[in-house]
């Protein structure tokens, strides 16, 4: 009771609360994700096809700047010849790379709707423990577009005053891609930017 009260007294109480629960519920999320995807064959699969597919796709551009680099101009036929060659080997690499990213991707959903549900009860629950309270402050006024979240659902016109739903956004967005990266369980380096609507290629049009 005392360790209870001294805690509500302190400061950056309400601060260190959604800081712990957003740790515990980043700790929980990836569990899931282990439990769900991480520790499957299947993914292990796929993660390691995409890493072998972009560690070889690097190689081979890398060895086809050196050699352009290089060519002699007397012999532009046959190297125009080994250039179309490499393209079409390339081509085919940059397509497995995107379908195994695209399946990657595809098995993130079974564990997407529970890791969804858990980070909406716990939202519901700090929402209804923090409602209307300041739970930290800011070093600055943020300009007006943050202004509208940090200060969202707060009494007065503070604008350094900081929600609850502003530092839990933070926290999320930081912890869990932090703790990915540690764990080992961040996306491959080969899958940025490619996935489900993967961006269209221009080479195509």
């Amino acid at each position: 009771m005392a360790a209870s009260s001294a805690l509500s007294s302190f400061r950056y109480a309400d601060s260190l609360v959604v800081v712990g629960i957003s740790v515990c519920t980043a700790f929980l999320c990836e569990a899931i994700s282990w439990l769900l995807i991480y520790r499957t064959s299947t993914y292990k699969s796929l993660r390691s096809s995409i890493d072998k597919a972009s560690k070889k796709l690097d190689t081979m551009k890398s060895t086809s700047a050196s050699s352009s680099s290089k060519k002699p101009s007397s012999s532009s036929s046959l190297s125009s010849a080994s250039s179309s060659s490499r393209a079409k080997k390339m081509d085919r690499v940059e397509t497995s790379l995107k379908d195994a990213t695209r399946e990657l991707s595809l098995s993130k959903f079974k564990s997407g709707g529970v890791v969804a549900a858990v980070l909406f009860v716990v939202f519901g629950l700090l929402n209804s423990l923090f409602e209307g309270r300041v739970v930290a402050k800011l070093p600055f006024a943020p300009i007006p577009l943050v202004l509208k979240m940090s200060h969202r659902g707060l009494p007065g016109t503070d604008p350094t005053d900081c929600s609850m739903v502003f530092l839990y956004f933070l926290c999320s967005i930081s912890i869990r891609t932090n703790l990915q990266k540690f764990l080992g369980f961040a996306p491959p380096r080969g899958a940025a930017g490619a996935g489900l609507f993967p961006m269209p290629d221009p080479k195509a049009s």
